[in-house]
């Protein structure tokens, strides 16, 4: 709990009467490598702050080719911001790439903190700008060469390469598995 209280604490103040509200309205929970956070179809239920594994953002084209669009780690708040707030339906995946514990608001819960928490506002929307920021960070820039946009991967998600597989790597660069495996034998 002590991740999400410091995480919080980064974007306003909070008393201890506060952050122990904060605590009582959420929940630990897990999640195993393949299972979905969010996925389309389903009304988005839940903000998530991952406190171990990583999580993926990804959608099928019209022809079935899988896209991984971000990558969200430790230390991030999670969720389909949009959709959760209007509680609409999602269109993309949040799927975790490895075994994953979260810390997780319902959204009567996350709504409660608004009604209780004065300043809380204030501190989500700059939490929920962040993380929208980084879900919508655009993939590498195809018209760099795929070299290029693997080291940019590796500056931008260093500690990622050797926790995700390598078909969702590929999928966020836009290249085929294989190409992936010739880049990285010709860099290291």
């Amino acid at each position: 709990m002590k991740q999400l209280i410091d995480y919080i604490l980064q974007y306003g103040h909070l008393n201890e009467e506060q952050i122990n509200f904060v605590i009582q309205r959420s929940k630990v929970i897990s999640l195993q490598k393949d299972e979905c956070f969010s996925q389309p179809g389903k009304i988005p239920r839940q903000v998530g702050f991952v406190l171990e594994g990583v999580f993926r953002g990804h959608y099928y084209t019209n022809d079935g080719e899988d896209v991984t669009r971000c990558f969200i780690g430790e230390n991030s708040l999670m969720v389909d911001y949009v959709n959760f707030e209007a509680q609409t339906v999602a269109t993309e995946y949040l799927q975790a790439c490895t075994d994953a514990q979260l810390i997780v608001f319902s959204k009567q819960s996350w709504d409660e903190l608004s009604e209780k928490i004065e300043s809380w506002d204030n501190i989500k929307n700059k939490m929920v700008q962040l993380c929208m920021y980084q879900k919508s960070r655009t993939g590498p820039v195809v018209s760099q060469d795929a070299t290029t946009r693997y080291l940019e991967f590796i500056n931008n998600y260093p500690t990622l390469i050797n926790r995700v597989p390598l078909t969702y790597i590929a999928s966020y660069l836009g290249v085929t598995q294989q190409s992936l495996s010739r880049i990285r034998k010709n860099i290291h």
